[in-house]
């Protein structure tokens, strides 16, 4: 069974950093990607950064390039963002989800396969 469980959310002021990681089981193969979505209070869930576990190919949304990281560590099964730069935008529960790399790029929520419960991100201004 895959499970996917976040960890990292927190308050954190305008400007400053966050580190979110997704740990991942029960994959049997490492042909698939792990995306990180957001959806903040009265807003459709979006996606934010996916990887593609295989070859660590990464993509961002244009509203985070330059101040998320998305990264891989294959050996703990952990895939980590990166926030700098946070805004109060970028205040949402965070939530990673698993998925074929060509779909979770779509930043399709429904394409997905399976979802973390997600952690919360509260930037203050």
């Amino acid at each position: 069974e895959v499970q996917l469980v976040e960890s990292g959310g927190g308050l954190v002021q305008a400007g400053g950093s966050l580190r979110l990681s997704c740990a991942a089981s029960g994959f049997t193969s490492d042909d698939y990607a792990i995306g990180w979505f957001r959806q903040a209070p009265g807003k459709e869930r979006e996606g934010v950064s996916c990887i593609s576990i295989r070859d660590r190919s990464a993509y961002y949304q244009d509203s985070v390039k330059g101040r998320f990281t998305i990264s891989t560590d294959n050996a703990k099964n952990t895939v980590y963002l990166q926030m700098n730069s946070l805004k109060p935008e970028d205040t949402a529960v965070y939530y990673c989800a698993s998925g074929p790399t060509l779909a979770l790029r779509l930043w399709v929520p429904y394409l997905a396969d399976y979802w973390g419960q997600g952690t919360q991100v509260t930037v203050s201004s």
